[in-house]
């Protein structure tokens, strides 16, 4: 860290980015907490089959060359800057991805020549940069979905597994999707500091915008359900900087004004959130209801809960006993579930986004979408697991959590699938393209109403105790040693076969007695395998 502001502005001077940054931190977006680290350039490999994505290659190399942030930082390599070497093509990409930092993939409907073992150099590279743990960034061409070869279909389920990929129609598309992508590594990465946007103080709020009531009902809540250390007659300033939430000389942090403004979409317009009920499975007007709902976070949460739970069927019982006036019901979807994530929506969403979080009820599931991304390093398969917690918005969950809407530990997403499970309901389901989306099945009906510890029953033991070693993609010899057994025989009879095609796949499937050949879990495989891992 540089305490002379003179030094610092004649080294970025000398770099000829000094007024860039200027602009950024003007802009209150980027504040630059070491740019010597530019000193050493990050390597960036970009992958993709050799004749179907030679312009945007070539675009994206001279775009990150040129680009007054980017052309100071990364370093490109693409085929076809290669010079002629004696050295085996494969050879000498995969060399130059072991020492790349940053691999770039982009993905269409050509899988690309095959080697003698049936896999493109393409693959090769991701295995590659997979292998050595090196930071990836995939980008699938939508357009190619209908006419996407069959191996590169099986290499799209693989990269799904462990990567975030996003998705682009055209170079436009491409170019902004690495944009941005790159600028989230290099704030992750901290060679560029993005203050937080609950954290930060761009906006003109005064203590005559804030709610002294809201306040006092707050600390009156986190008293009795967190023990909070501040007394409820505590002066307003006091506590705001208890919380971090005011600056030493009185300005507002953002996060203030979403948890205790009088009107918060004053300032944050798109802080708002949209509920929607539609009659079948699609986006087809006329909707039953529809409701734009404004307010405090925790408003939003109360109004966006209580619009799904009235609306969801109901099952009424009948009493028990004859001298009791109570009577149990059970709603089709479990409400802690439903809070949980819209908690999530609403308190982890992109605020320097123009969209809003959204609430679609459909006949046969519940959607809820909240803009932005999950945070570096996570990725889908882990909201199924224990994990940690990483706020978007710290200063935003720390009240939430006060106030007893989330927990610290990392469990929201895992509790999500307990308590659907628990309901005899579908596991929800997560996604992550340009926006963050989860997914509650509804029971259409009584039948569909699947009881999931029945279902988990009916998989034979041997089957279990396969799904329970599967991690990734895993070939005959290590799945041997994983459960401990000796004959390739006995393994293919009596736990493979009884599982392939529902509960486990091949990752090539059109060559089926590939040396190169492994077994990785379908969906269904991998919801028997949290039940399992539940229960």
């Amino acid at each position: 860290m540089y305490t002379s502001v003179d030094f610092v502005k004649t080294f970025l001077f000398h770099l000829k980015i000094y007024d860039f940054v200027c602009a950024l931190i003007f802009c209150n977006r980027y504040l630059c907490r070491n740019i010597l680290y530019a000193m050493k350039r990050i390597k960036i490999f970009i992958s993709s089959v050799s004749d179907e994505f030679k312009e945007e290659r070539s675009m994206l190399c001279e775009y990150l060359r040129t680009d007054v942030l980017f052309g100071k930082l990364f370093e490109t390599f693409i085929f076809e800057n290669n010079p002629a070497e004696s050295k085996a093509p494969q050879d000498v990409y995969l060399k130059e991805v072991e020492q790349c930092d940053v691999y770039i993939g982009i993905i269409g409907a050509k899988y690309g020549y095959e080697d003698s073992e049936g896999v493109s150099p393409t693959e090769r590279e991701y295995d590659k940069a997979s292998e050595l743990c090196k930071h990836r960034l995939i980008f699938i061409n939508s357009t190619t979905e209908h006419d996407r070869h069959p191996k590169e279909k099986n290499f799209i389920k693989k990269i799904e597994q462990s990567v975030v990929r996003k998705t682009f129609i055209d170079a436009d598309g491409l170019r902004a999707a690495v944009y941005a992508a790159l600028i989230r590594y290099l704030e992750e990465k901290e060679i560029i500091r993005w203050r937080p946007f609950d954290a930060s103080f761009d906006n003109d709020a005064t203590l005559d915008d804030l709610d002294e009531e809201k306040i006092r009902n707050f600390i009156k809540i986190a008293r009795s359900k967190r023990n909070f250390i501040l007394p409820v007659e505590t002066p307003i300033d006091e506590f705001l900087k208890h919380l971090d939430l005011l600056s030493n000389d009185g300005r507002i942090a953002n996060a203030a004004i979403l948890l205790f403004g009088k009107k918060p979409q004053k300032f944050f317009p798109s802080s708002e959130i949209k509920c929607i009920q539609l009659f079948g499975n699609t986006m087809e007007r006329p909707a039953p209801s529809y409701q734009i709902y404004k307010g405090d976070v925790f408003e939003l949460v109360n109004q966006a809960t209580a619009f799904v739970m009235s609306r969801v069927n109901n099952w009424v019982g009948v009493r028990g006993d004859k001298d009791s006036a109570m009577v149990q019901t059970r709603q089709e979807l479990p409400m802690e579930a439903v809070q949980e994530a819209i908690v999530n929506a609403i308190c982890h969403r992109d605020y320097t986004s123009n969209g809003s979080v959204q609430v679609m009820l459909f006949k046969n599931r519940l959607e809820i979408w909240s803009p932005g991304q999950l945070p570096f390093g996570m990725t889908i398969e882990s909201l199924y697991k224990p994990h940690r917690s990483l706020p978007v918005n710290p200063l935003l969950a720390e009240p939430m959590y006060w106030n007893g809407y989330i927990e610290k530990i990392g469990s929201g997403t895992e509790d999500m699938v307990k308590r659907c499970i628990n309901h005899s309901l579908k596991s929800p389901e997560f996604f992550q393209d340009n926006d963050f989306k989860v997914i509650f099945w509804r029971p259409t009906s009584a039948n569909e109403n699947i009881n999931a510890e029945q279902s988990v029953k009916m998989v034979p033991d041997r089957v279990k105790r396969l799904l329970r070693i599967m991690d990734g993609e895993l070939s005959i010899s290590e799945i041997l040693k994983l459960l401990q057994l000796k004959h390739r025989g006995n393994l293919m009879k009596e736990y493979l076969s009884p599982a392939l095609g529902k509960y486990i796949e091949m990752t090539l499937p059109d060559t089926p007695k590939s040396p190169a050949q492994k077994y990785r879990l379908t969906s269904d495989g991998l919801n028997v395998k949290r039940m399992l891992t539940m229960a």
